[in-house]
């Protein structure tokens, strides 16, 4: 059962891998905590002098937290970043951020210190920021919980790895799931344990029946101790895992203590489910909400039931401020701190200081409350963006709304994809089957940056003779023949699919980038690909 707040983490050292173990403190960095006595002239290190920086100051202007609106009506979508894009920049309200190479004032933030050697953990000013943040928005069930800087997930996921797997060790994850984690983490001898999903994604009965069910030798390995989710936005397909759900998984991680691992680098993107344009009411839309209201509606962090210490959270500021700043930070017991803290210290890969620089000041010129308000107007943004992704389809095909019984969808409002008769065109009789049969299906996600397409090869009448995979791999080509781009499934599956039998293919489609004009645009040549595809043999 779940305890009170605030008690400490439990002794989780057990579950350190052999290199973590052997990592020693680097014995340089362990003089760091000595530089800030005052007085204490510094001969030890070999830092650089600032003053042949070649960096006087940086300046920038930092937009307005309300910069973008809490509308997400159709009407709204024409935001000013577009206008901005477009060379009308006429709407934008900036305030100027200047950095200096010394400060004026000893808590400024400033290059000396910015471009400097640093320490894991980041500035001070930001993990002043980031505690805060994460007290009040995620808020951990247990009390002595810290925060560490990394260069982005996948990094921080990348120092994970070296943290807590052991070569042959197995990692329990999603069924589908996101590649490149995959990637970091096989070249270590580590090997995917899939576990099935619905509509909220990892299926907690799936867990216990594979952890139950667990022989070593039948495995070829020891039971996983280490559990990989994206619950929110999850990649690639978009679902949200709900308060109720984390704590069932996360008492079975109890039970046989396993580490969880959340990536989470979408959790401010939670649109909601996706509603018919005639049935929308923006008066009812979460963004509008007060900061508490707003905070409470989303799904909360695997944090806010960890009372063990058992969580390790990756957080980013690629998806809410920008990617180049290569900047995001761990949330953790301090013993996980500690360990990656030193796998930072001797990491070629360091949080960059001009990223850290430059994020900071932003935070610090919109403070807490500012940070939230922009983080509301990115969620309205997104959502319209969401909404005008499916509105294109439904557009282009028809979309028959019916209940999943299955796989990630089951539970849930998903859309079956027919084919419309091309504009001023008549239809044959013959031609009906092909024009009312599924061609794909899709639930529209609750999350993130992508719609997850279904396609339905059964239906393809090649299909008996190239199966599934082929087929996706031809319609991919095919579509980035006429002009679009998407993400092959395949590369999304946690294990490579052997299984010919089962007609369905997957595209992610992301709508995070381009404009709705290039979204109309792509919809309608998919259509017209899939047209010609899945009326004749290939």
């Amino acid at each position: 059962m779940f305890s009170e707040k605030h008690g400490d983490a439990i002794d989780l050292s057990h579950h350190l891998s052999a290199i973590a173990r052997a990592r020693l403190e680097s014995p340089l960095k362990g003089m760091a905590k000595y530089l800030g006595k005052p007085g204490l002239i510094s001969l030890a290190g070999g830092l650089p002098s600032p003053a042949y920086f070649p960096f006087a100051s940086v300046s920038g202007e930092v937009l307005a937290y309300d910069s973008f609106s809490l509308k997400t009506s159709p009407e709204s979508s024409s935001s000013w970043f577009w206008n901005w894009f477009s060379g009308s920049r006429s709407k934008e309200r900036t305030t100027t951020v200047t950095i200096g190479k010394y400060p004026k004032q000893p808590e400024d933030i400033n290059l000396a210190s910015s471009l400097q050697y640093g320490l894991a953990k980041g500035l001070p000013q930001l993990q002043d920021i980031l505690n805060e943040f994460v007290r009040k928005v995620y808020q951990p069930a247990y009390g002595n919980w810290t925060t560490l800087v990394h260069t982005g997930n996948t990094d921080g996921w990348g120092k994970v790895v070296l943290t807590l797997f052991n070569p042959g060790e197995g990692l329990l994850c999603s069924e589908w799931t996101y590649p490149s984690a995959m990637a970091s983490a096989i070249p270590f001898s580590v090997t995917p344990v899939p576990v099935k999903m619905d509509s909220q994604g990892m299926r907690s009965d799936d867990l216990r029946r594979i952890l139950e069910e667990w022989d070593d030798q039948t495995r070829g390995m020891l039971r996983p101790r280490v559990l990989y989710t994206v619950p929110v936005g999850q990649n690639p397909t978009g679902a949200t895992m709900l308060e109720e759900r984390k704590k069932e998984i996360y008492e079975i991680c109890v039970e046989y203590d396993i580490i969880i691992v959340e990536d989470d680098p979408y959790y401010f993107l939670q649109v909601g489910p996706y509603v018919l344009k005639s049935e929308r009411d923006q008066e009812k839309d979460l963004s509008s909400a007060s900061d508490d209201v707003f905070i409470a509606g989303l799904a909360p962090s695997y944090l806010k039931v960890d009372y063990q210490g058992r969580v390790i959270r990756l957080d980013t500021f690629s998806k809410t401020i920008a990617p180049g700043s290569r900047l995001g930070w761990f949330t953790c017991n301090p013993m996980f701190a500690e360990r990656l803290e030193r796998a930072a210290e001797t990491s070629t890969q360091a949080p960059c200081g001009f990223g850290q620089a430059l994020v900071t000041s932003a935070l610090l010129e919109w403070k807490y409350d500012g940070y939230i308000r922009w983080l509301k107007g990115l969620r309205a943004e997104y959502k319209q963006r969401r909404d005008y992704l499916v509105d294109c389809l439904a557009d282009e095909f028809h979309l028959r709304p019916v209940v999943g019984t299955h796989g990630y969808r089951a539970g849930t409002i998903m859309y079956e994809a027919s084919l419309k008769p091309p504009k001023g065109i008549f239809v044959d009789f013959k031609e009906k089957d092909t024009l009312y049969s599924r061609i794909f299906s899709l639930v529209p996600p609750t999350a993130g940056m992508f719609v997850w397409l279904e396609m339905h090869f059964d239906d393809h009448p090649s299909f008996a003779e190239l199966g599934y995979k082929k087929l996706e791999m031809k319609l991919w080509i095919a579509l980035v023949e006429a002009g679009i781009l998407f993400g092959p499934g395949q590369m999304f599956a946690a294990t490579p699919v052997t299984d010919e039998t089962d007609g369905t293919g997957h595209f992610r489609v992301s709508f995070s980038f381009n404009d709705n004009d290039e979204l109309h645009k792509a919809v309608s040549i998919f259509g017209t690909v899939v047209r010609k595809f899945f009326s004749s043999r290939v």
